[in-house]
């Protein structure tokens, strides 16, 4: 069984499809997305439509993105942020607003079992942004950390290479886990680049938001797969500046 970790989808459904289909997924694929379904693209409702089946049919699990909780929140209550309207929140915006309130409902429900960490049997995290606690997730005081931090990956590249885990300078919430899988702050936004490791922390968001590539990851052989160049797929739109 593999265990294949995909970054940040930011309503590109079309990447996500075709992605999908480079990897040949089966069923016996553990398949962990890390949060930022919507904001970006126009599809953020068939984006949404698409995870929901997805999960009927294979072994999914569901990080919460700080976009998600954005959406979320809007959806609940109509109020605007204009921060969130900003970033991509616009164009999800319009997408549900074409959409009629019963798809309003149960992307709700699909929002509100989002988990904050997933920790497998081989000690691996994943999580969308990270977290700040030296004991690790379980001692995290507020949750928002885990959808909204980005220390946790300034850290990891800022570790010299060569420190190993047992040094007494090696920062001692990596300490915790085998390896830990991030989405949330994009490797770049110009170009189609590969996902990068610092320490044992992988970051898969490889700006398909903005003028990259949607990744999915095999954990185990670090083997990776790219959907082309998301912008590509949707000609005519702006998608994140």
């Amino acid at each position: 069984m593999r265990t294949l970790v995909i970054g940040d989808i930011h309503s590109g459904q079309r990447a996500l499809e075709q992605l999908l289909d480079r990897i040949q997924i089966t069923s016996q694929d553990h398949l962990v997305f890390l949060g930022d379904y919507v904001d970006a693209w126009s599809t953020a409702v068939e984006t949404i439509d698409f995870l929901i089946q997805l999960k009927d049919q294979f072994n999914c699990t569901f990080i919460r993105g700080n976009h998600d909780e954005l959406c979320r929140s809007w959806l609940m209550d109509g109020k605007e942020n204009p921060q969130w309207l900003a970033h991509g929140g616009a164009a999800t915006r319009e997408s549900y607003l074409k959409a009629p309130r019963r798809i309003w409902e149960s992307h709700l429900e699909f929002y509100a079992d989002l988990q904050n960490y997933f920790l497998d049997e081989n000690n691996r995290l994943y999580l969308h942004a990270g977290f700040t606690n030296l004991k690790g997730v379980d001692f995290e005081y507020f949750d928002e950390l885990f959808y909204w931090d980005r220390t946790l990956w300034e850290l990891a590249r800022a570790i010299n290479p060569n420190l190993e885990a047992t040094h007494k300078d090696f920062p001692k919430r990596l300490t915790h886990y085998k390896e830990i899988f991030i989405g949330h702050t994009p490797i770049s936004k110009t170009s189609v680049v590969p996902p990068q490791n610092g320490a044992n922390v992988w970051n898969i968001d490889t700006g398909a938001a903005f003028k990259g590539c949607l990744t999915a990851l095999d954990v185990g052989t670090k083997v990776f797969w790219q959907s082309d160049p998301v912008h590509k797929l949707y000609p005519g739109e702006k998608g994140r500046n």
